[in-house]
């Protein structure tokens, strides 16, 4: 539950899991491992020669499927990928089973039993413990007491707990607890509940402190033993670690593995395996299959295979995964899925790795095409254990909290990124280079069937970046149903996103976006191809917090070629951004090099060095790079992150940027309104709009004609009178105009399936007024309509 579990893109959020085999070969076979992207057609033909691969006993039924993503990712919200892959396979007809272990596994063990065995472990070994370990096992009696109860409280099954959890005198309290002084203002504000949720969070992580320190080194509450699997270019350290004996935890996450492999009776296992934090435990949990019940077969894939394995030639790790996949699961899992049931060659499988006669094999012989957005189907959540979730409040930046706090359902509006330009991105690879979007009706049909399965309507939408025009489009159509979701998501500060499109998506259930600034330089933002202007930015900004929206920027430094005074300067942008209130949130990520992206695969061309690491067997992603012409990186990221945790909190706006540095800096070289003046910039006038689609959000108005005399003469006008939620309202103006508004206005309160142009209200304005439709369009009475929910989108 680190603040850094927050991940610095959605890149994990939509890749799917995979997985499955080992199958022996006699005969001929492979001398060369085909690269990632080589067909068995072209390498049969190079090479003249053809399989001599036994079939699988071929199943005679269509086989049992179980599905496990495991520990740890998220303790609020299941991960989306099994439930992704459960969809669409269900609706192929197959029998499928899912399960968290990362949320079953912290269930188990923090339980009164499960947290008796970690004390009697302690008690019973040799452990060396801090001054704070000791404390905690003192205190051992209070924190069985407290447990249950406190699990129960967070996952929202005992509200009436937070009075006692808040007022402070029902916890125990060990490490974690000190640094609450610092938090004081910001929890007074926030309310009883929230600090007691706050409370209950630091409790639990003063025990996964224990834990770690203890029976379970690998333990932590968003990953698991992820220090293996990190820039793994050798398979070494994950292998002495499976040698080894499971320690308590790993044994509590077996016990929950046998005891679903005899509930469920699987014949084949697959595992999502998103993060670095996953692998271990997919290896763990595959090892005791391979032991236990070796007919089994073992599937892996999802987001690390997807970006750390695409050139994979370590055997070992086929002791353990039978087959691992690559990209969408969806078509893998059917080629294998027809493998096992003898209806389809081995040769024929779609992005798969296997081993074959000791090596490592790349198999994409399958013609098949990819299986379009539109048929992956509908994320099926229905078995796992929605309401047991729980929600933690770990740090007061408000977007990390939304990935940490509630029960988010999610999904992807869109396959792929629309823009894919960004030169420090993984664009090559197929998660993000193969851009496919889905109708809007098709997608609002998918979200009522989640809220069905799951009783939830938060949607967290897991895409790179959501179309703009996609989003509008759900918006409407959202409206159009009176479906009532709650949802927020990534997205780029494009200028698509208007000042009415914002308050279309807020009317529509947005709480709050996130979308890369990065790093906050003209110069360097072209650099990278963001597309994206620091103008720009802070206009989108602006206008999404005008409609209510959160906002959260992510922000990088050591970006190739950035100089100490553009670091400088990028942190005196975020601190306008801040001052000016709009940006809400932020989070600063240091720049990475990957072995997918165009720095990665041409860093001389972004002016930087790749010195390592020396290639292996294993995973190949993460690059080390020297950067000849850029500063020191290392220095600021310390003080970086210091002003941003301050300026979230309003604090420290008016200090000197040297302030957050423990050594000199250049000063800030941008003009103290540079932001002032960008968010004053006014946009097109309405004039220039007539192609653009009219939406009410109000509801349809009553109209009277209302007529008076004076001096005598008399004067007709129309009184339009507004019923709204939270306020009743009046417009007068003459009785043509207050028709013909009367007519459009309900026209478009009661029908969001036509779409009405700004220049269709244009034709039938009434003649002979005294202002031109032009001119009507600058009136108090259209500003006003326009203030209150007449958009041009």
């Amino acid at each position: 539950m680190a603040a850094d579990a927050f991940p610095s893109n959605s890149n994990a959020e939509a890749a799917v899991s995979h997985a499955t085999a080992v199958i022996a070969v006699s005969g001929l076979f492979f001398r060369n491992h085909p690269l990632n992207g080589a067909t068995n057609s072209s390498l049969k033909t190079q090479y003249s020669f053809h399989y001599l691969c036994p079939k699988l006993n071929p199943l005679t039924s269509a086989p049992k499927i179980l599905l496990i993503t495991p520990p740890l990712t998220q303790l609020n919200t299941p991960y989306p990928a099994t439930a992704y892959i459960k969809g669409f396979l269900r609706g192929r007809g197959f029998d499928v089973t899912q399960a968290d272990f990362g949320l079953e596994l912290v269930l188990r063990l923090f339980s009164k039993k499960g947290l008796n065995q970690v004390f009697q472990a302690i008690l019973d070994g040799t452990y060396e413990l801090s001054d704070n370990s000791q404390r905690m096992l003192r205190l051992r009696k209070a924190y069985l007491d407290t447990i249950e109860p406190v699990v129960r409280f967070l996952q929202g099954r005992d509200s009436t707990l937070a009075h006692p959890i808040a007022m402070g005198s029902f916890l125990p309290e060990a490490s974690r607890f000190l640094q609450l002084a610092d938090l004081e203002e910001a929890f007074g504000a926030m309310g009883i509940t929230d600090r007691a949720r706050h409370l209950a969070t630091l409790y639990l992580e003063d025990l996964a402190d224990l834990i770690k320190e203890t029976v379970c080194p690998h333990f932590g509450f968003s990953r698991y033993a992820d220090k293996l699997a990190l820039s793994a270019t050798s398979f070494d350290p994950l292998e002495e670690e499976l040698q080894t004996a499971p320690n308590l935890v790993d044994q509590m996450l077996l016990n929950l593995l046998d005891e679903r492999m005899q509930e469920v009776q699987p014949d084949v296992v697959g595992f999502s395996v998103p993060f670095p934090g996953n692998l271990y435990a997919a290896l763990r949990l595959a090892q005791f299959i391979k032991q236990r019940y070796p007919h089994v077969q073992t599937l892996m894939g999802g987001g690390y295979p997807n970006t750390e394995l695409r050139s994979l030639r370590e055997p070992r790790i086929f002791k353990y995964i039978d087959f691992i996949t690559l990209d969408d699961g969806e078509g893998p899992w059917l080629k294998l899925l027809e493998y096992f049931q003898g209806q389809r060659e081995v040769e024929q499988l779609q992005r798969t790795f296997l081993l074959l006669n000791g090596e490592v094999h790349y198999l994409n012989g399958s013609t098949d095409a990819d299986i379009p957005h539109t048929e992956v189907g509908t994320p099926d959540y229905s078995d796992l254990k929605i309401h047991e979730y729980l929600s933690v409040v770990e740090v007061l930046n408000p977007m990390h909290r939304l990935w940490s706090d509630g029960r988010w359902n999610k999904l992807t509006v869109a396959h792929g990124c629309y823009w894919k330009r960004c030169s420090f991105c993984d664009i090559t690879l197929d998660y993000i280079s193969r851009y496919e979007a889905a109708p809007a009706t098709l997608l609002v049909d998918r979200i009522e069937q989640i809220i069905a399965q799951t009783g939830q309507t938060g949607f967290h939408f897991v895409d790179e970046a959501a179309p703009p025009l996609a989003l509008r489009d759900l918006a409407i159509e959202l409206l159009r149903r009176g479906v009532k979701i709650t949802w927020w998501g990534n997205i780029r500060f494009e200028k698509t996103f208007s000042a009415d499109l914002c308050r279309l998506l807020a009317a529509s259930g947005c709480i709050a976006v996130s979308g890369g600034l990065e790093v906050a330089s003209d110069r360097l933002l072209a650099k990278m191809e963001k597309g994206v202007s620091i103008a720009q930015v802070a206009r989108v900004t602006r206008d999404f917090t005008a409609a209510g929206i959160m906002v959260h920027a992510y922000l990088m430094y050591g970006f190739p070629t950035q100089t100490a005074q553009e670091t400088i300067d990028s942190l005196e942008v975020v601190r306008q951004l801040f001052e000016q209130n709009v940006i809400q949130s932020g989070y600063w990520h240091r720049f990475s090099m990957t072995a997918h992206s165009p720095v990665g695969k041409n860093p001389e061309k972004y002016g930087v060095v790749k010195v390592g690491p020396e290639p292996g067997l294993f995973a190949d992603n993460d690059l080390w790079h020297e950067d000849p012409q850029g500063a020191d990186h290392e220095l600021f990221g310390a003080g970086l992150a210091k002003a941003l945790y301050n300026y979230m909190h309003g604090i420290g706006l008016e200090e000197p940027l040297s302030f957050w540095f423990d050594f000199k800096v250049p000063r800030a070289s941008h003009p103290k309104n540079m932001i002032a003046q960008a968010v004053e910039a006014i946009g097109k006038p309405d004039s220039e709009k007539q192609n653009l689609r009219v939406l009410w959000l109000g509801n349809a108005p009553e109209i009277e004609v209302v007529t008076k005399t004076k001096k005598g003469r008399t004067f007709q006008n129309a009184l339009l009178t507004f019923i709204e939620k939270t306020e009743e309202y009046e417009i007068r103006t003459v009785p043509e105009v207050g028709q013909w508004l009367h007519t459009w206005l309900a026209r478009l309160s009661e029908d969001f399936g036509t779409k009405y142009l700004l220049k269709d209200m244009a034709t039938d304005y009434p003649e002979g007024q005294m202002f031109t439709f032009q001119e009507f369009l600058i009136t108090d009475t259209w500003l006003d309509l326009r203030e209150r929910g007449l958009l041009v989108v």
